[in-house]
């Protein structure tokens, strides 16, 4: 029978749901950026922590008498459990609310800030740094998750793009404040600091953050017993993931293999590996190398952050502008991904040979920034062949295997300084290494994402508007997930 209401198609059927604000499917405008803003505050605070062990690296080495290779390990103990824990939270999605799951990860951030204010060594720094990730790997897709169930389809670019830019605004915010703490009361207080703020935030959200209206219908078409429980395995909001040509759930190893989330995968691989080197070895990088104190190198890293924030900025009218030209979800949302790796890529081979202060200032923002856009685009490209119940598992797997630079890059760093000649020579074969990586995960992206290709391989012919591939022919808006 044909809708004669064309916009309710767009709207979750609510039938048998009990009522409430809950079940409200009408778009919360204030809340919905309450809670975005929110977020944004989470993913700040989360690159912040990540940030401040580099931003601190120079003294703790000196203090604590590390060897490059030893730094390198305690950094890279960040992500020993970063991507399993991704993983297994993701699954866990399906049946804890969100409201619970961001307010427990942010919880434990703050937890693990403490062991190393009570005791400065090696193992309570590894002790910190292990529990810290185990909670931090499932902070970006759990809290985009959370993000789609307050933001309709055709109103999530513009917040998928400032979820991801948290991290150049913890770039550009916090890395001058945490410097400034670092310097003038030692480095221990930035760590102090990020504890408190961790607190501070889950007040505010256990005030202010509920799961959003969108995304409430269970696989089989049921409302959820709660609002909260289950919503996080539930479709999109704008089409069910049930109906004409759309499959309820597909097998996850057939979803895993498909070119798209492989591509996806690889195109967060190496963005991911720019980032993790960034967050380890820059600020000693700037220090060491070029000589910069402690203000300067804080002020180049936030410039950096600023230019990733504008190219994130520009994700979401860029992705639309190109759909409603007719442009496929390959070339709108796919291909930028694998340039914006290459374009880092080259730039992180070129620090290994440029000489004068401008043009290394130039590549350093390129091969430390340039990638930023891949991150809110990889979760787009994914989300396109994925139906909407297994969303949350699919995001946690893609972000645990995409972010394993993490455990990889700052010991891999840490050990060929202290094995050359000089650590001139050992940036260089860092950067070298890092530039050979992120080329071949480029290369799989660009050939390997190709939404509406895998969307007809893997039986739903045509993905419904809520799924972020292209929408009908003259049909509903295009892409904006």
């Amino acid at each position: 029978m044909v809708n004669p209401n064309p916009r309710s198609a767009h709207r979750p059927d609510t039938a048998g749901a009990p009522p409430g604000p809950t079940h409200d499917t009408r778009f919360d405008r204030r809340r919905a950026w309450l809670v975005a803003a929110l977020i944004v505050a989470f993913m700040l605070i989360n690159h912040a922590d990540k940030a401040v062990l580099g931003l601190a690296a120079v003294p703790i080495m000196d203090e604590l008498h590390l060897s490059n290779s030893t730094y390198g390990l305690v950094s890279s103990s960040f992500a020993l459990l970063f991507s399993l824990s991704g993983l297994v939270v993701g699954f866990l999605s399906a049946r804890i609310s969100s409201r619970m799951l961001l307010l427990t990860l942010a919880a434990v951030w703050a937890l693990a800030q403490l062991p190393v204010l009570v005791v400065a060594s090696v193992p309570t720094l590894v002790a910190g740094r292990v529990l810290l990730g185990a909670a931090e790997g499932p902070a970006a897709p759990m809290s985009m998750h959370a993000l789609y169930k307050w933001f309709p389809e055709d109103r999530r670019g513009l917040p998928s793009a400032l979820q991801i830019s948290g991290a150049a605004l913890a770039t550009l915010i916090a890395t001058p404040v945490l410097t400034w703490l670092i310097t003038a009361f030692g480095w221990r207080s930035a760590f102090a600091a990020l504890a408190v703020a961790g607190v501070v935030w889950c007040l505010l959200w256990w005030r202010a953050g509920h799961d959003g209206p969108y995304g409430h219908r269970s696989a089989h078409g049921a409302a959820p017993a709660s609002g909260a429980a289950g919503a996080s395995a539930a479709p999109s909001a704008s089409a069910p993931a049930s109906g004409p040509g759309r499959p309820d759930r597909l097998p996850y190893r057939r979803l895993l293999l498909t070119g798209t989330v492989v591509g996806s995968i690889a195109g967060a691989f190496g963005a991911s590996w720019a980032l993790s080197l960034s967050q380890a070895w820059l600020p000693a990088y700037l220090r060491t190398q070029l000589g910069m104190s402690p203000g300067r190198a804080a002020a180049l890293i936030s410039g950096v952050s600023a230019f990733s924030f504008v190219l994130l900025l520009a994700v979401s009218p860029m992705v639309d502008a190109l759909r409603r030209r007719g442009v496929s979800s390959r070339w709108a949302a796919g291909a930028p991904q694998g340039i914006a790796v290459a374009v880092a890529a080259l730039a992180m081979a070129g620090l290994a040979f440029a000489e004068g202060r401008m043009p290394l200032l130039v590549l350093i923002t390129l091969a430390f920034g340039a990638h930023a856009i891949t991150f809110p685009l990889h979760y787009m490209t994914a989300a396109a062949v994925v139906p909407s119940a297994q969303r949350g598992a699919v995001f946690g797997i893609v972000a645990a295997t995409g972010t394993l630079p993490g455990l990889i890059a700052p010991y891999l760093t840490g050990h060929l300084l202290d094995a050359a000649s000089s650590h001139a020579a050992g940036y260089t074969r860092a950067f070298l290494l890092s530039a050979a990586v992120m080329l071949v995960c480029a290369v799989v992206a660009l050939v390997a994402i190709r939404p509406e290709r895998d969307a007809r391989r893997l039986g739903a012919g045509r993905a419904g508007p809520g799924e972020g591939v292209p929408a009908q022919a003259g049909g509903s808006k295009p892409l904006a997930q």
